[in-house]
This record gives structure tokens, sequence and C-alpha cells, in this order.
């Protein structure tokens, strides 16, 4: 899979040297840069099964499209999900794939999240795991003034403005639409959220520019190539001049293009360090596939080769059974000697992605894998204790965390909330018992509504206090936002509250 070539010597924050969208010079590989593998390379033992065919909108197995229906549940009812990191991007939702192929969700799109994989060309210092320091506030730069003017005004026509985008996009680039899943409701609600992120965040160029990193490395997977950035860009002028009309002139016009300039170079840079030193995507073996309910499914994988990541973060997942449609799950469990990587998958109504893995996947069959992403990680540097939340299939970061947690010998307390409608909900409580058992820093608490005739976050009011922990929710959308709610409530910071993204969980259908 083709991926950007091209940096800049200032890392793309200028927004100049490259005239109207257009990138600049390709990298030069750097002494212990140079790649092992080639990206996303087919493994001498392991073959995909049901490649993309000539039609790129039909399924491997020759199969109709589902109706639009809400996208896959992750392992924590993610995404890209892209969780609140503690010094990332303080914003309510991922700024993801405004401009990039191939969202996640199926009759909704969403894109990959960010992926603190790899450092910048030119690396900054970088800050510990733990909560930043909020920036301060900041004057408004008449570039960020012009912006928010233009979103003020096309934001009441949302819809119109993202349809009149992708209209221009594929007829005037009509090659570039095969990139793109067939359903595109998510993906023009998408843009739009992304660009109010863009707008209002950017004159805080420390936070802008790490997720912009983060996500042109994550864009890596779908495809996408430099010389897709300045189509993109002039179309997007288009749909906002359009619609933007009663303020619209040339100094809005040449603010735009010195954003989107900046923000395109950041991302093309940041995949083109990338590519000289992971892969775009892994192929990846089913070893196990355990059905622990009818409905939700324990998969194990077996990467084609060395996969890197962090208890608690996640990935996206494509199958050989709906190609260019990738979901995203949790890693259920810390990294392993012997490479193994495990995830909790809920079928839900519908949903594509989901059903396949859960009621058809089998041990042999072959997925893949995109890099891992989230910033939900244990800080090792502290002693505070850990407060877990998990609901649902979200108890499969939160086990993770506690594997990690054991594994660095620590005896920091962890309070473990396993929250579910039913008994039949806790398919994995005999797990987190055992390790109850064999860590005496771990309490397991399962938190039943139908039984207790309450919800988790409430539940977690009657113990505390919480004040010295660092909280971590993972579960559906409404878990999370009466979660954070609760949290604040009895004293936790909201620095120190580490969650996945509620936006993204309402797109992913949880």
């Amino acid at each position: 899979m083709d991926a950007p070539t091209t940096t800049s010597a200032d890392n793309g924050t200028s927004g100049g040297g490259g005239g109207w969208f257009t990138p600049r010079t390709k990298p030069t590989a750097t002494p212990g840069n140079e790649p092992e593998t080639p990206d996303g390379r087919r493994p001498a033992v392991i073959r995909p099964v049901g490649r993309q065919t000539a039609d790129p909108e039909t399924p491997a197995d020759g199969t109709t499209a589902p109706p639009a229906s809400p996208a896959d549940s992750a392992s924590t009812g993610v995404p890209d999900q892209e969780r609140e990191s503690p010094y990332a991007i303080p914003v309510p939702g991922p700024m993801a794939a405004p401009f990039a192929p191939s969202s996640e969700p199926v009759a909704s799109t969403t894109a990959s999240p960010a992926e603190p994989r790899v450092p910048p060309q030119q690396p900054a210092p970088v800050p510990p795991p733990g909560p930043a320091a909020p920036a301060p506030a900041m004057e408004e730069s008449p570039d960020a003034v012009l912006i928010r003017r233009a979103m003020a005004e096309v934001t009441p026509v949302a819809d119109k403005v993202t349809s009149y985008f992708y209209a221009l996009l594929f007829v005037r680039h009509p090659d570039l639409r095969s990139l793109f899943p067939p359903a595109m409701d998510t993906q023009r609600d998408r843009l739009l959220r992304a660009l109010l992120t863009a707008a209002e965040h950017i004159d805080n160029t420390d936070v802008l520019v790490d997720y912009l990193q983060n996500l042109g490395r994550g864009h890596r997977k779908y495809g996408t190539r430099a010389e897709h950035y300045p189509a993109v860009g002039e179309c997007l002028i288009g749909a906002l001049s359009k619609y933007a009309a009663a303020v619209w002139d040339e100094e809005m016009e040449a603010a735009w293009i010195r954003t989107y300039t900046t923000i395109s170079q950041i991302m093309i840079d940041a995949a083109a360090a990338d590519e000289l030193r992971a892969p775009a995507w892994w192929y990846a073996e089913i070893v196990t596939h355990d059905l622990r309910t009818p409905d939700v499914a324990v998969v194990t994988v077996r990467p084609d080769q060395p996969y890197p990541f962090l208890a608690g973060q996640y990935t996206s997942l494509e199958t050989p059974w709906w190609p260019r449609i990738w979901r995203h799950y949790s890693f259920a469990a810390a990294p392993r000697s012997d490479g193994l990587l495990s995830f909790h998958v809920k079928a839900v109504p519908a949903g594509w992605v989901s059903n396949a893995l859960v009621h058809r996947a089998r041990p042999g069959d072959i997925v893949r894998l995109g890099p891992p992403a989230g910033s939900m990680t244990v800080d090792h540097t502290t002693d505070s204790g850990l407060l877990c939340l998990g609901g649902g299939t979200g108890i499969a970061p939160i086990k993770a965390l506690v594997e990690d947690v054991a594994e660095h010998g620590e005896r920091r307390p962890v309070e473990v909330f396993y929250g579910a409608r039913t008994d039949h909900d806790l398919y994995d409580i005999d797990t987190m018992l055992r390790l109850q058992q064999s860590h005496p820093w771990l309490s397991v608490r399962a938190i039943i509504d139908q039984q207790a005739h309450q919800q988790l976050p409430d539940a977690v009011r009657a113990y505390g206090p919480w004040n010295e922990y660092d909280a971590y929710l993972s579960g559906p959308p409404g878990m999370i936002r009466s979660g954070v709610d609760a949290l604040r409530d009895i004293g936790i910071p909201s620095e120190r509250i580490r969650h996945d993204s509620v936006e993204e969980l309402v797109a992913a259908g949880s």
C-alpha cells in the first residue's frame, strides 16, 4: 500500500513554502530508520482470504451488503475510538479522518484514531504519561478568527456543505471514490466535526500538531497518498465558499488555504516518517475463537510480524468478508511474550464486522490490523491508585490495564467496577475474579443493573474516597457520560479521568 513520501524542514507547522496545498520534499532516511520489512508485506506462510475484488463494494464472498445500520461495537464500544488522552487533544471528539478514505463504521464512517506509536521526524520533548497542565489562554490569531467565522456560517447547513464537498470531490476526482466505503452517512458528519475541532485548536500548535501527526500515520492503512491532499483541499474550499458566501472574501480564503496547507503537510510528514519504520498494516491469523455467549466472542490472533502496543490501547481491524470496512477493538490483554493479541467482540444488530467476527470467523482465517492507537494507558511514574469502570465488553481494556500493573510488579491499589445489565452479560467475571485472587491489591466488584437497580457510575459513589485515584472508563456512551459526571462530582479532576471518546462510541453504534 502506498504511503505519502514528502516532508518539510519545519515539520509542516509554518503553512508556507509549498504553494496551494502542495506537499513539499521527500524525506531522507536517517541511519537506524530503514524499515526491516516492506510496508504491508504478505507473510510467507499466512495467506489472506477474501481479498478485495474488482468491485470494491461487493464483499469477497459475493453476498450483498446489509442495509445501513449502526456500526459495530468495539471491545470498548469504541472505536477510533480515540480515548481521552492525559496529554492529547482535549476535545469532545477526535478530528479523525476529515479528508481520509475508508472510515471505520459501515453505514457510518469513522476514520483512524490517533496512533501514538512513532515519534515525529523532528523529535520534541515527549511529556511523561499522565495528565498535563491545561494550556494557558491565548489571544486568537487573525487566521483563527476568520476560520471560526466561516465555521459559524456553515454549521447550520452542515449536511449541505459536506454533501456538496463530497460531490465536488468525486466528480472532479472520480478515482478517489474507490478509496471510500459505499455508505457515506457518518463520513459527512465527521468532516464537519473535524473542521470544528481544527477551528477550536488552530492556535494551540502543540496540541494540533501532535494530533495531526497521529492522524497522518493512521491514514496510511487506507492508501492515502500525498497527492490526494491538494484535491481534497480545493474541494473543501469550493464547498465552504459556496455556503459561507455571506462572509467569504479573499482574506478568508487565504486563511483557509494557509490552515489546510499546514494541516495536510503535518499529516504527510508524519506518514512519511512512519513509513521508514513501520508497516501500514499487519496480517493476523485467528488462532482461537471462544464464543462466551451467543453474541460475545473472544478472538485471539497471531500477527505476521511483531506488533508493539500498550495495555489500554486499541486497533482497527478489517475482515476478509468486508474489504475496506474497519472497526476498532481494544486489546483485551497486556502485551504477551508469545505475541498473540486478543479482542472481545460483541455482535450488534446488522453489525457487519462484529457479526462476521462472532458468528463467521474461525481459526485459520486472516484479518488485517491497523496501527495501535489510544492513550488510555497506565502512568507507571506515579503510585496513584487506579479506579476502573468497565461496562459490557468495555471490561477488555480494563483487564489489560490490570495485567499491566501486575507485570510491572507494582502494589498500587486497583479498584475495578464491572458493570452489566444481567448476570449473563458478566461473561468475563471468572477471569477478573482469578486476577483478584492472585493480586491482593486488586478489588473487583460486579454491578448488575437489574439486581442493584442503579447504574454503574452511581454505584461507584457508594465507595471511595477516590480523589487520589486515576480513573479509567470503558463501555457504552451512556455509561461514559454519566461516569465522567459522577467522578467529577466526587472530586476526581477531569485531567485524571481517561476514557474512550463518546462521539466515536456513538458513531460506532455500541
